[in-house]
C-alpha cells in the first residue's frame, strides 16, 4: 500500500475527534463574534461528498516572517476553484497592514514595502470579506500549517476567537505521492525530491510563475491540486479521505 493510500485510510478511520460538520455546528453556537458565527453556520461539505462536487478555494499569505506566534499577514490571495475549473475572474488579493514589523528579509522575499503596508488597512477591515470567500468551501494551500496558523492567530488577535476549517494540503499530498529514495539509494547518489511549490509544479509540466505574490501563489497551488488529482486520484474519492 502506498503512502498516499495509507493516508486515505487513516483519514477515513475513526479518531475520537469531532468531525468537521460537528465542529462547525458547535462553533456556530459558541463563537462570540457574529462574523465567525455566520462563517460556521454556513457549514462545510459532508465528509462523504465526492471531491468533484466540493467547492474549493486556494489561499496564500505573504507574511512578516515564518513564525505565526511573532509575525503577521501582509497580503492575502484567494482563488475559488473546483478540481475541474479555476475561477480566475473571482480571484482576490489584499495588502494589509501587519501588527508586527516588516523584516528586511521578508521585504526581499515578497517585495511588499513599508510604504505599501503603511497605506494599507488593518486586516480587521478585510476579515468579513475574507471569511465570506471561505464560507462553505474547503481551503487549499501548499503547506497548510502556515495559512491555518497565521489566520487563526490574526482572527484571535482581532476578534478574540480563533478559527478552524478543513484544508487540502498540496505539499502533504505531494509528499505522499512522491516516493523518496531509501538510505541506500541516497548513498548511491539518489536525491530527495523537493516539495517546494514550483518544483512540484514542474513535475506535472505546469508553467513557471514568479513566486511570493499571494494571488499568483494561490493560483499556482490551485493548478497543482488539479494536476495531482488528475494524475493520481479519482474525482469520486470522498473529501474526508483528503482533508485535514
Amino acid at each position: 500500500m502506498s503512502r498516499f493510500q495509507q493516508r486515505l485510510m487513516a483519514n477515513l478511520s475513526p479518531s475520537g475527534r469531532l468531525s468537521w460538520p460537528e465542529l462547525y455546528a458547535a462553533q456556530a453556537r459558541n463563537s462570540r463574534h457574529p462574523a465567525l458565527r455566520d462563517f460556521y453556520a454556513a457549514g462545510v461539505p459532508d465528509p462523504g461528498t465526492p471531491l468533484a462536487e466540493v467547492p474549493l478555494v486556494a489561499i496564500d499569505f505573504e507574511t512578516t516572517g515564518l513564525d505565526a506566534k511573532t509575525c503577521d499577514i501582509v497580503s492575502i490571495g484567494l482563488v475559488p476553484m473546483t478540481i475541474k475549473r479555476i475561477y480566475s475572474s473571482q480571484a482576490r488579493h489584499w495588502i494589509v497592514r501587519p501588527r508586527t514589523d516588516l523584516s528586511t528579509d521578508s521585504v526581499v522575499v515578497h517585495g511588499i514595502t513599508h510604504s505599501d503596508v503603511d497605506a494599507a488597512p488593518d486586516l480587521s477591515q478585510q476579515l468579513d470579506e475574507v471569511l465570506e470567500q471561505l464560507k462553505g468551501k474547503v481551503v487549499v494551500a501548499h503547506c497548510c500549517a502556515i495559512e491555518r496558523n497565521f489566520l487563526d492567530k490574526a482572527v484571535r488577535a482581532r476578534w478574540g476567537d480563533g478559527i478552524r476549517f478543513p484544508m487540502l494540503d498540496t505539499m502533504q499530498l505531494e509528499a505522499d505521492l512522491v516516493r523518496q529514495p531509501t538510505l541506500i539509494e541516497r548513498v548511491f547518489g539518489a536525491h530527495k525530491k523537493s516539495l517546494r511549490l514550483g518544483d512540484a509544479r514542474e513535475r506535472y509540466g505546469l508553467p513557471f510563475y514568479h513566486p511570493h505574490h499571494a494571488q499568483t501563489d494561490a493560483l499556482a497551488c490551485a493548478e497543482l491540486l488539479q494536476a495531482q488529482i488528475a494524475s493520481h486520484c479519482s474525482p469520486t474519492v470522498s473529501i474526508a479521505s483528503l482533508w485535514c
